[in-house]
């Protein structure tokens, strides 16, 4: 007996694969491997391939492919090992990013550019910046009029982002500014100035960002109140849950980190927040921020988790690359001075370590060569910072 978290990340899965490609035009598996997994106990679990395929004209490719356990999506080819049922298929016909094929093709990208005003109409430069499998993607499109982004969402998600992008504009604060929006989830946005915070943190030099700037971009968050978020602490029970079904070796540290982190009461009052605020969601230009990515999380919830957010991610990242670290590690104790001046310093820590508990589950998820040994490193500084508390 299979469960599908073991048919999807198992040997298994090759033979799967091959039978979705022959059908595809007689495809031949040469090598493959996992590219990300998403477990989610309970509901199920998604899984992102790269394979080299061998075509019968002997010409060869790179193929991504996409397979779910659960509740499986209509629009995939869907087999079985004897004992479990999957759903595939073969990017970009994401069964749940239906917008995803159109956005990726030079012509069809470049005829969107200029039904929204942003290209003549001729074919498009497109690259893939991201792609979670059934749950978004993000395409760069350059034409003769400069670039814009296409997020790829699942369509009953596209007017409600197009939305927050207009009152995010309407209210001062620096999002990108929505062109519009399609029918199969696709929402048009123009570019920022700047740099990434990452992209800065990861260069050569010393990196110089104004603690307050940061903290004003966050007060400049717009109102909205569709939607009131969990806080990362009450949320850590289920990263620890995450944990254990893929490494029961480290389940009871996790859980034993989540029941430190968890709180029923507020903690902080009810303001506008970001969601998923990190060095990879803001533009800065010579030290200060220029433009705020993503608000697809944005809701009222509390400034802690905002705050918490960077500092973990911070962290995280200073332990990812250590030849940075130093300078990595010198703005996070910055932040975190700016940050206890206005939040509750136990609290706060407190909060960033649910965050990192989070971070937590991104090795396995992403495949990561030794997840196991970084996970636990993470379990670790989510372990200081409670410690510190």
């Amino acid at each position: 007996m299979t469960d599908g978290l073991s048919l999807l990340t198992g040997p298994d899965a090759g033979d799967l694969m091959a039978a979705v490609l022959d059908a595809a035009g007689g495809g031949q598996v040469l090598r493959w491997q996992t590219r990300q997994v998403d477990h989610q106990p309970g509901t199920g679990t998604t899984v992102c391939y790269r394979a080299r395929v061998r075509w019968p004209d002997g010409t060869e490719t790179s193929e991504t492919l996409g397979a779910c356990d659960g509740d499986l999506p209509t629009a995939t080819t869907r087999l079985t090992d004897g004992d479990t049922e999957i759903g595939m298929w073969r990017y970009p016909h994401d069964p749940d990013l239906p917008g995803l094929a159109r956005a990726v093709d030079s012509v069809a990208a470049g005829r969107l550019a200029r039904d929204l005003g942003a290209g003549d109409g001729g074919p498009a430069r497109v690259r893939l910046r991201a792609y979670r499998p059934r749950r978004r993607a993000v395409v760069e499109i350059a034409t003769d009029r400069g670039r814009v982004f296409i997020k790829v969402v699942r369509p009953r998600r596209a007017t409600a982002l197009h939305e927050r992008h207009r009152a995010g504009t309407a209210a001062g604060c620096p999002v990108p500014r929505s062109l519009g929006w399609t029918d199969d989830g696709l929402v048009v946005l123009t570019a920022l100035p700047g740099r990434t915070l990452r992209e800065e943190l990861l260069g050569t030099g010393a990196v110089h960002v104004d603690p307050d700037a940061v903290v004003r971009l966050l007060d400049h968050l717009p109102t909205l109140a569709d939607r009131t978020r969990d806080t990362w602490g009450q949320k850590a029970p289920h990263y620890a849950g995450v944990i254990a079904g893929i490494a029961p070796e480290l389940g009871v540290w996790a859980k034993d980190l989540a029941a430190a982190v968890d709180h029923r009461d507020p903690q902080g009052p009810r303001v506008p927040v970001h969601g998923d605020f990190y060095e990879t969601q803001f533009m800065v230009a010579a030290g200060r921020p220029t433009g705020l990515l993503d608000i697809d999380t944005a809701g009222r919830g509390e400034r802690l988790d905002d705050a918490a957010c960077l500092l973990a991610h911070l962290g995280v990242l200073a332990q990812l690359r250590p030849g940075r670290a130093e300078v990595i590690n010198d703005l996070g104790m910055a932040m975190h001075r700016r940050f206890e001046q206005d939040l509750p310093a136990t609290a706060l820590r407190l909060r960033t370590a649910a965050v990192v508990l989070s971070l937590a589950t991104g090795p396995h998820r992403v495949q990561e060569a030794d997840w196991r040994e970084h996970t636990a490193d993470r379990l670790r500084l989510a372990e200081q910072w409670i410690n510190w508390a």
